[in-house]
């Protein structure tokens, strides 16, 4: 399913090509499920930090089966069940990945789950531990907390015994968050908002984080929501910038005077490359939640490889709760 010009989702045409061989270093993954992430929206209409020379298929989240290894790999060998996180290239029935850029897949776990679990959780393990200090004890305020990294941030939040706060636009999503394990959901409304309803909105998130305040602000949303939600931050809080999809915001920076309070942006891609032994610790550290049911990844629908594009729409169009998949092939 390539991506020939810059557009969105309505662009992308599938056509077939010539099988990849895997070079040095690399391995040849029979594609299974890819999964649809807030990336993928950004990279087709060429507005993402990396722009892949065209064409190029979008789908940056896979899980499949390896089909064959280049020169130098020996941590995999053909018919391994595998995931990884590739950037780019995953709508497609085979790519070319980097082998340390794989994992193995546990037994037991589908495709579609495999291809759900690590962009979000990586992001977001990396997010509230390294970025954020959370601690046993914190009240975690999380914007967008129906969504793919929201829902991942709800259940870390958890298993490392913060109180979480879900914000979300709908009972819907609240419902989703609740059930992911929040401790209490707010729904809040549609920006924009004037300065009114901005008071508004945060006199909403102020009441639900309590007297003193959120320690740790989870925000993958931006936009409007952004302002509001400082204004309910915690003495010394840290503000995670996490994702733009209602806006890049301006912030008053007199805010972050008030409250001694760290705005720190998160960037996994970026770590993960300078830090590689931090983000495999962190990692290792997911699998092992996911083996204890700590966490699961929240796949709400799958769609079939024609409709990748229908997906990349509806995750355009904010209306995905959860994980969005697209199956590639049985």
């Amino acid at each position: 399913m390539l991506s020939k010009e810059s557009g969105g989702p309505e662009t992308l045409k599938i056509e077939e090509q010539p099988d990849p061989t895997p070079g040095k270093g690399e391995v040849l993954v029979a594609v299974k499920a890819c999964a649809i992430n807030f990336p993928d929206v950004l990279i087709i209409e060429d507005k993402y930090q990396f722009k892949p020379e065209r064409p190029f298929a979008p789908g940056g989240e896979i899980s499949g089966v390896v089909e064959a290894v280049g020169e130098g790999v020996t941590g995999f060998t053909p018919g391994d069940r595998v995931l990884g996180v590739i950037g780019h290239g995953g709508l497609a029935g085979k790519v070319a990945v980097a082998a340390d850029a794989l994992y193995a897949l546990p037994d037991g776990r589908s495709f579609e789950d495999g291809a759900a679990l690590l962009l979000t959780y990586a992001t977001t393990i990396h997010a509230l531990r390294d970025r954020g200090k959370l601690k046993q004890g914190d009240t975690l305020l999380i914007l967008g907390a129906a969504g793919g990294v929201g829902l991942a941030a709800v259940e870390l939040g958890k298993a490392f015994g913060a109180t979480v706060v879900a914000a979300v636009s709908s009972e819907e999503k609240a419902a989703a968050a609740k059930a992911a394990g929040a401790d209490r959901t707010i729904i809040y409304p549609r920006a924009p908002f004037d300065k009114a309803q901005s008071r508004e909105v945060a006199n909403l998130f102020k009441e639900a984080v309590g007297p003193n305040g959120a320690d740790v602000i989870y925000d993958p949303v931006g936009g409007d929501y952004c302002e509001p939600a400082l204004r309910a931050i915690a003495w010394e809080g840290r503000y995670l910038v996490v994702g733009f999809p209602a806006g890049i915001p301006k912030l008053p920076l007199n805010l972050t005077l008030l409250k001694s309070c760290d705005v720190c942006g998160v960037f996994w891609g970026a770590f993960a490359a300078r830090d590689p032994q931090a983000n495999a610790a962190h990692v290792d550290h997911l699998f092992r939640l996911w083996a204890e049911d700590a966490i699961a990844p929240n796949v709400t629908e799958v769609f079939p490889f024609a409709d990748g594009g229908k997906a990349i729409a509806k995750m355009a169009a904010r209306q995905a709760v959860g994980k969005l998949v697209v199956r590639v092939a049985e």
